[in-house]
């Protein structure tokens, strides 16, 4: 959740931070197994939140009205039990005057979900300025975006990501690069640039989480010693 000041700020925030997310989820990428196996995605949990028919990337808005009028037909279906179930990847909180970033997966580390934190508050105070500069969203269309998606779910920070100035592969050290870049400002203001920059440097260097269970197996040959390893690990960052 991040903090906006209307709802028409808030539309205006979405409508902008759509070609970014897909990075986020590359960052945060912790499921490669399901049911016992490798199921060849970073971020397989996501792949199985898309099942939801409301889940996802969505076209643009443009105006608070608009964006209530999407709800409300959704909802309207009679498919959704209310409009608490409208999951898309970005959206206006029911509870709180905010915008919720739903795009991350569980993190393995709290540096890593504080990292994500800091670069989804960012990039709404990005989006939000742009807003208020005039500057016009970028107009990418709801399949782009889902491809974006996927490419994250499925290589994470170990092969190509699309990069949101034109969505064409790049690798993936390269759309990180240009995500802090995007959001460079923002960050600086806050005081937390540096840090953001270190963090993604080593997510780089050392893998995200899904990476990090990838090698625990390779070197253990156990799911069960996979799990206790990261058990071990969260517990030796609280203790």
């Amino acid at each position: 959740h991040v903090a906006v000041d209307s709802d028409e700020e808030g539309v205006a925030v979405v409508d902008r931070l759509r070609p970014w997310l897909a990075v986020l989820s590359a960052l945060s990428a912790n499921s490669p197994f399901w049911q016992g196996k490798d199921t060849s995605y970073s971020s397989y949990r996501s792949r199985v939140w898309q099942r939801w028919p409301s889940a996802g990337p969505t076209e643009l808005f443009g105006s608070a009205e608009a964006y209530d009028q999407r709800v409300a037909d959704m909802t309207a279906t009679g498919t959704l039990l209310d409009e608490k179930m409208v999951y898309f990847d970005a959206r206006l909180s029911r509870q709180y005057p905010t915008v919720e970033i739903r795009v991350s997966d569980v993190c393995l580390d709290a540096d890593t979900a504080t990292l994500i934190a800091t670069l989804a508050r960012g990039l709404v105070e990005t989006a939000a300025r742009d807003w208020r500069a005039g500057r016009a969203p970028a107009d990418l269309g709801v399949s782009v975006l889902r491809l974006a998606g996927w490419r994250a779910a499925r290589s994470g920070l170990t092969g190509d990501l699309l990069l949101p100035a034109g969505m064409r592969p790049a690798p993936a050290a390269t759309v990180v690069e240009a995500l802090l870049d995007h959001v460079a400002d923002a960050l600086a203001d806050s005081g937390d640039l540096d840090r953001a920059r270190e963090h993604c440097a080593r997510l780089l260097r050392d893998g995200n989480g899904a990476r990090v269970q990838r090698d625990l197996l390779a070197r253990t040959g156990s799911l069960r010693e996979v799990v206790a390893a990261c058990v071990r690990r969260t517990q030796g960052a609280t203790g």
